[in-house]
This record gives structure tokens, C-alpha cells and sequence, in this order.
């Protein structure tokens, strides 16, 4: 499935396997919801992943059996796969700050204060 510029798999991985982010985005069809979080998504791995991630979108209509084994209960749902440990960030991604935090990519205090993270 092609959305706003990210396929299915987008491989964009660096050389080395713990180098790379491995994401699973869930969406429920092609609402305005679902594609903000895809757009949402695009921009943040070309800001913040620079080439070294590959996305999955999965849509729940297409193929529940894989929102029933990540027991996905809300839409849409980011799933980072690796790096470990497993982290879940639930919503269109519009708060930039949030998701890089709850993705673990830096703080969110480091993202208030303006400090690299």
C-alpha cells in the first residue's frame, strides 16, 4: 500500500542492524486520521532517522490478523520494533515532541529545553 510517499516497507537502513529503527505504523483505512499519521511519520524519520528505518504500514481492515497479534486496540498505533525495548505511541503523531520521546529517540525534557538530544 503506497500513502503520501512511504510504501509499505520503506527501506532506508544503515550498514550495521543496531544502527537501523524497525517501525510498525497500524492505520484503520484511508481516513484523514490515518494519513496525518503517515505524513506525520514520513517527516519524522527524515528529520530525526536520516535513512536508517524501515516502515511497515499495516492496515486493520486489510489485515486484522496482525492488529490481533500486536493487539492493537486503538488507531493509528506506532509500533518501534527495534531498537528494543518494544515501544507503542498512539494517535495521528502530530506532537512531535511526544512521539520522539515515547519512541525514545530523546527525552522530551531535552525537547523542551532546546538541549540536543
Amino acid at each position: 500500500m503506497a500513502v503520501n510517499g512511504l510504501r509499505e516497507e520503506v527501506a532506508g537502513c544503515g550498514d550495521a542492524p543496531d544502527e537501523f529503527w524497525d517501525l510498525h505504523l497500524y492505520i484503520l483505512g484511508h481516513t484523514a486520521r490515518s494519513l496525518d499519521a503517515v505524513i506525520n511519520l514520513k517527516k519524522l524519520c527524515d528529520d530525526q532517522l536520516r535513512g536508517r528505518y524501515r516502515v511497515e504500514i499495516i492496515d486493520v481492515l486489510e489485515r486484522p490478523d496482525r492488529a490481533n497479534e500486536d493487539q492493537i486496540m486503538a488507531n493509528p498505533t506506532l509500533i518501534r520494533r527495534w531498537p528494543l525495548p518494544v515501544r507503542r505511541v498512539i494517535g495521528d503523531l502530530s506532537d512531535t515532541d511526544l512521539v520522539l520521546a515515547g519512541l525514545g529517540i530523546r527525552p522530551r525534557s531535552a525537547d523542551r529545553t532546546g538541549e540536543p538530544g
